[in-house]
């Protein structure tokens, strides 16, 4: 009935469910329950600077070029652009082919808010750097943009991740126990988190690998219910790190719990509502131990089941008027600008005393150094799409100084 709320909708959904259903469906890879009309779906979708791993789209500069911009405006028109191209893949190439794997879904698991403070994380350059204040303020605007302005259907989803206290480094996060002093947790780490909740509605935040306090970030009091559901009053989904639960219960990383269903039973009872990991699937043993009751699967499962109809996923295609947005929007002219303004405002340049630039088109020798120069791929950072076409740093020195052949051929003679 799309006369009703979305909460009243996914109220009555979940009163029909059998409890092995409402446990198939905290999975990120959920399965089709065809009984009621809910098609098999995967969470897992990327979009950091781009549409990622679906193909080709429109490849924007890395999170941490876009932070360099510090333009507000033109970041929020960067991911509106984004989640046009986002559901106009998934109207046309994913939702009319009946595709339901991981990358062709309209859950964004972005933007990553994390505090880049060591120049040795690999990620940093998935953030928008050191600052509480500018992440906050780009990471409103990617959500805004990702999820739109109608006040019936988000555009997308977005998730703001990782919940929270992680700036790297990669090799220890999965037994890593964070201990900071209060101010650095809610002046440096939380800003962010509390801006996209409060500011930005966003619908989804992704709970981190590591632990903080003593707790796994996806079963603490302190982040989950403590902050995030109490005192933010958030009341969307939460989503783990991938594997992230299969941590708790490794005595190699947190060994925290002692085995598979104490982990689901804690990560469920602190809010984890989706699971991007295969240890839910222990969610009916913990049921029939009663580690857990119906009440706490049926809890998670509103949640998950109001995202659904919040993008009308569940609603004929012409009540959705994101459905409208052409095939024509992916890789488009405007979004290749767009791409292309956008990395020349990233530019950062050092104070040219000597005015050794712009570089003389006189100028006989240029020497280009380094791998990278000539690598396409390595422009792409990551959580990138494909681009139809590349131009590499040697690409653009050469187009811009080198002499065109055919002048050459005519002063040789």
């Amino acid at each position: 009935n799309e006369s009703l709320s979305a909460q009243e909708r996914a109220e009555a959904l979940v009163n029909e469910m059998t409890v092995e259903e409402a446990a198939s469906q905290l999975r990120y890879d959920a399965p089709a329950v065809e009984r009621l009309g809910i098609p098999a779906y995967n969470w897992w979708n990327e979009a950091l600077h781009g549409v990622a791993r679906a193909g080709t789209a429109t490849v924007f500069p890395q999170a941490i070029g876009m932070a360099a911009t510090w333009d507000a405006p033109e970041h929020l028109k960067t991911f509106e652009m984004i989640s046009d191209e986002a559901r106009a893949k998934y109207n046309k190439s994913f939702d009319e082919a009946n595709k339901t794997g991981r990358y062709e879904g309209l859950t964004f698991w972005t933007p990553n808010i994390n505090i880049f403070r060591d120049p040795r994380w690999g990620r940093g350059q998935e953030t928008y750097g050191e600052d509480p204040y500018l992440t906050s303020v780009l990471g409103v605007a990617a959500v805004k943009g990702l999820q739109g302005d109608d006040p019936q259907y988000f555009k997308t989803h977005a998730c703001a991740k990782h919940f929270a206290v992680h700036s790297g480094p990669e090799w220890n996060r999965h037994s890593y126990n964070a201990e900071i002093s209060k101010r650095d947790l809610y002046e440096t780490y939380l800003p962010a988190f509390k801006a996209l909740v409060l500011e930005g509605n966003v619908r989804e935040v992704m709970c981190a690998y590591n632990a903080f306090e003593g707790q796994p970030c996806c079963a603490n009091n302190t982040l989950l219910n403590d902050i995030l559901r109490g005192k933010w009053k958030y009341d969307g989904m939460v989503v783990s790190d991938c594997w992230a639960l299969a941590d708790f219960y490794q005595e190699k990383y947190h060994g925290t719990h002692p085995d598979e269903k104490s982990a689901a039973t804690d990560a469920l009872k602190h809010s984890t509502d989706l699971e991007c990991g295969d240890t839910y699937n222990n969610l009916n043993k913990a049921l029939a131990s009663g580690l857990i009751t119906e009440k706490d699967l049926d809890t998670s499962m509103r949640r998950i089941l109001k995202g659904w109809l919040e993008l009308g996923m569940l609603d004929p295609k012409s009540s959705v008027h994101w459905n409208k947005i052409p095939y024509s929007v992916v890789d488009s002219d405007e979004h290749k600008k767009q791409a292309l303004k956008m990395a020349q405002k990233s530019i950062v340049l050092m104070k040219n005393e000597k005015n050794i630039l712009p570089l003389n088109k006189n100028i006989k020798k240029i020497a280009v150094v380094g791998p990278n120069a000539d690598d396409g791929l390595m422009q792409l950072g990551n959580y990138n799409g494909t681009p139809s076409s590349t131009v590499t740093i040697l690409d653009g020195i050469k187009t811009k100084f080198q002499t065109p052949k055919s002048s050459t051929k005519k002063v040789a003679k």
